[in-house]
């Protein structure tokens, strides 16, 4: 179904006529008829959202997402509301009958998930308890009979704590190993496959940096010997993108464009693919959620929330900035993931052959502070099964086979030389909004 409503916009432009298309079970809406190739200016998922009717306005129909998305509608009189009120119930009804089992299996697991969760962290305070425990017996001159059972008690929980993570693991790689956990968002650079690693722990400290000394001595020397002209120009992952930092117009007040920078944020997702798919879903589950939470925000209102310095100072006016699942609480997270990524590359742009060793040193400097004993031992986990420099280098090709030309390497650090520097002075920004209002947190999840 598809129609003319009005949609109230804000206090200044009031209810303005909208052309609105019920399809596939969301609802998108255009200024017009006519500029409907020009793209839908915003949606909402009708198997998600409350449809209300007013209580007093016979042409009023509200859709809500609670606490995230609005659309206050009106139609022309209330037979036009009637129509549209049987198809959205229709379409919702539809939805809900027909979920896939798919959907119903993905449910199932990340409620089991939550449940493996919280019995870790119910280990973790006790393994905490028991350690303190030992402590106090060896101040006071226990017995050793004492020490040895509370020894026996903080080993049995630990073997509980250890299965109880690799049940988590199992249900999470069931979970994000289809199709949906590989799947970019729309608009991203196509993603090289990368080869399956095996679990490997470090080597000696000392023979892993002689060996990465080694081998960037060989490099280097082996591009002294290769005269400029020789080598080919090769395009990679960073400068084939849909959208880049780099791209991004600042305003007058150096505002940040909100769907420009989302754009963007959007494009960079298929890296995490590129350290795998399945390990790494959970951390591209938050890091793309982030994304929808700001995105709502603005399809809200996109003509009163054009940068993110609006969306940030429109919920500190309003008081809820702090609220849990707020625009401003996903920015800082998505800022915290960009910073992740940032310190990663850099260490891959700073010459580091070690992957596993650049996102420890990454999740060390950005994310670890804010994350409790759990989510550590989950990372730790996916940090182990990273790929080779070999295998994640060729993951970055925008054509296959690239990675075995000669100018391969030195085109990445070259596109990796432009994008940083234009990421890292977009977060710049965001972290001198949320230092003027005081809006960071030290919260651990």
């Amino acid at each position: 179904m598809e129609g003319m409503l009005y949609k109230w916009t804000n206090y200044i432009s009031g209810w303005q006529p909208r052309w609105f298309v019920l399809d596939g079970g969301t609802l998108s809406y255009y200024d017009s008829q006519e500029d409907a190739w020009k793209g839908c200016k915003g949606s909402i998922k009708i198997s998600v959202c409350e449809i209300q009717v007013h209580s007093s306005d016979s042409t009023r129909v509200d859709l809500t997402i609670p606490g995230e998305q609005y659309f206050y509608l009106r139609a022309i009189n209330a037979a036009e509301r009637q129509k549209w009120l049987v198809a959205l119930g229709t379409a919702k009804a539809c939805l809900t009958d027909n979920r896939t089992k798919r959907e119903k299996e993905l449910q199932e697991n990340t409620e089991a998930l939550k449940t493996k969760m919280s019995e870790l962290r119910l280990y973790c305070d006790l393994l905490l308890q028991q350690v303190n425990k030992i402590k106090d017996n060896d101040e006071q001159g226990d017995s050793e009979e004492t020490g040895i059972d509370t020894g026996n008690m903080v080993k049995s929980t630990c073997t509980t704590f250890l299965k109880t993570l690799e049940e988590c693991m199992q249900i999470a790689n069931h979970t994000f190993s289809s199709n949906m956990a590989t799947q970019s968002p729309p608009g991203s650079p196509p993603v090289a496959a990368i080869k399956p690693q095996k679990v490997h722990f470090p080597t000696n400290p000392v023979t892993r940096q002689c060996n990465n000394n080694l081998v960037m001595m060989l490099s280097n020397a082996v591009q002294d010997s290769v005269e400029p002209e020789d080598t080919e120009q090769v395009e990679t992952f960073f400068s084939t993108m849909s959208h880049r930092f780099s791209d991004i117009r600042l305003d007058d007040d150096n505002g940040i464009p909100t769907h420009e920078f989302l754009d963007s944020c959007y494009a960079i997702v298929p890296v995490l693919d590129k350290l795998g798919s399945t390990v790494f879903a959970p951390v591209k589950m938050d890091f793309v959620g982030n994304i929808k939470k700001i995105q709502q925000k603005l399809m809200s209102d996109p003509d009163g929330f054009p940068t993110l310095q609006s969306i940030v100072l429109h919920e500190v006016r309003t008081d809820v900035a702090r609220v849990r699942n707020s625009a401003t609480e996903a920015l800082l997270w998505l800022g915290r993931g960009l910073k992740f990524l940032k310190e990663f590359l850099s260490g891959v742009h700073a010459g580091e052959r070690d992957i596993q060793g650049a996102l420890n040193n990454a999740y060390g400097k950005t994310l670890r502070q804010y994350h409790g004993w759990v989510v550590r031992g989950v990372f730790a986990l996916a940090l182990r099964a990273a790929p080779s420099y070999q295998s994640f280098t060729a993951a970055l090709v925008s054509r296959e086979g690239d990675e075995l030309k000669s100018g391969f390497i030195s085109g990445m650090h070259r596109d990796l030389g432009v994008y940083l520097p234009a990421m890292e002075k977009h977060l710049a920004l965001l972290d001198a909004l949320y230092e003027e209002y005081n809006l960071e947190s030290d919260e651990v999840v």
